[in-house]
């Protein structure tokens, strides 16, 4: 089966877009010209690929050649790119991260890569735990991830680990915890998480206790924020020994208990020079920088 090229463009575009009028204008071509493409390629696929709401999303099946249509662009891409070097455009990468990688050392690993890959970042912050998704739905080509199983179509490779230490300030801990951080005083006190699908606080809550406890919580957005929640005593949570280093100057609830979290690289398994040549930049700014 050799899937139509305009076709496949043309549905990456729907997803893109959110419409079929937004695609034809994107495309420079009419809407029914957009419908008859689509419909098309399902035909030739067998499967319904696009689900027709607003804004339009892939389906299951959809996903699946949506990840194909993305990798074809970017071997066009890098294929222009090396027969006419002048007249090439840059290439954007889309890549999905967790929020403290991001924040610490992710920026610096994405400037290794050399001028002349001309490339440009469209970063997505996600969970590390739930970012492969992303992965999954082919709206990125790389995740760093804490799911070492590899999405299908991508290849895993281990990147180290991002130490955290539970802390909060010296205040809160004499309001809150007069008698140390025992579980009933941790059932009590506030606690930060970073959203609804930040579960790393409540894994050390249920390692430290032995209990499942339901405190009080903050959610705050933002790595730089939650950690000024923390320093400001708005509640205690886990932050990444890359942020405040040893000497932080807050009060650790168990200095004992680290939480290490794996981090993993996850990649399309796609012959791109430029994937390869931001795999090693990643690879040797997590050596430097995680455990």
């Amino acid at each position: 089966m050799e899937l139509d090229l305009s076709a496949l463009r043309t549905f990456a575009a729907v997803i893109d877009e959110g419409t079929f009028e937004a695609a034809a204008r994107t495309l420079h071509i009419t809407p029914s010209a957009v419908s008859q493409r689509i419909k098309a390629l399902e035909q030739q696929v067998g499967r319904v690929l696009v689900q027709r709401a607003k804004p339009a999303r892939a389906t299951e099946s959809g996903h699946v050649v949506l990840t194909f249509a993305r990798q074809v662009a970017q071997l066009e891409r890098e294929t222009m790119s090396s027969l006419n070097p002048d007249a090439a455009q840059a290439s954007t990468l889309p890549l999905v991260v967790n929020a403290d990688s991001l924040s610490t050392w992710m920026i610096p690993a994405l400037a290794r890569l050399a001028p002349e890959h001309r490339v440009l970042f469209d970063l997505h912050r996600e969970d590390e735990y739930h970012s492969t998704t992303l992965l999954r739905e082919g709206t990125v080509m790389a995740a760093v991830t804490s799911v070492p199983e590899p999405v299908q179509g991508c290849t895993v490779e281990t990147l180290g680990s991002m130490r955290y230490h539970a802390l909060c300030s010296r205040a809160f801990a004499d309001h809150w915890f007069p008698d140390g951080p025992t579980a009933d005083a941790l059932a009590v006190a506030p606690m930060l998480d970073f959203d609804r699908k930040d579960e790393l606080q409540a894994r050390f809550l249920r390692g430290f206790t032995r209990r499942r406890l339901h405190p009080p919580r903050h959610f705050v957005p933002g790595s730089s924020a939650f950690s000024d929640a923390v320093r400001h005593g708005l509640g205690w949570g886990l932050l990444p020994e890359l942020h405040t280093g040893t000497d932080h100057g807050l009060v650790e609830l168990d200095p004992a208990r680290p939480v290490d979290v794996p981090l993993y690289w996850q990649r399309w398994k796609l012959d791109s020079p430029l994937l390869t040549a931001l795999t090693s930049a990643v690879r040797e700014a997590a050596r430097e920088a995680l455990r």
